[in-house]
C-alpha cells in the first residue's frame, strides 16, 4: 500500500464527498482520482452517487469520479489496519 492509498483510506471510514477529500487532503484532481481508481480496483472502496445510493458497477472515475462519494469497504478497512 503507498502513503497516498494509506492517507486517503484514513479519511473513507465514513462516507466522503470528493470535495470533502480534496479539501481535507489538498491533493489536485488527477493525484487524488488515480488514488481513489487504484483502491477501487483493489476493492478497498466503494463508491456512491449520493449518500444513500452505491454504485454497484465501477465507475469511470476520470468522467464522474468529482460528482461521487467514497466510503472504505471491509477489505479496504482491514488493509489499512494491519500496516
Amino acid at each position: 500500500m503507498t502513503d497516498d492509498e494509506f492517507d486517503l483510506l484514513d479519511e473513507l471510514y465514513f462516507l466522503q464527498s470528493y470535495d470533502y477529500l480534496k479539501k481535507k487532503l489538498g491533493w489536485e484532481d488527477e493525484r487524488l482520482l488515480v488514488t481513489l481508481d487504484l483502491l477501487l480496483k483493489k476493492a478497498w472502496i466503494k463508491c456512491y452517487s449520493s449518500p444513500e445510493e452505491e454504485l454497484f458497477t465501477p465507475p469511470a472515475l476520470n468522467e464522474s469520479g468529482k460528482e461521487l462519494h467514497y466510503l472504505a469497504t471491509k477489505q479496504g478497512l482491514l488493509r489499512h489496519n494491519t500496516l
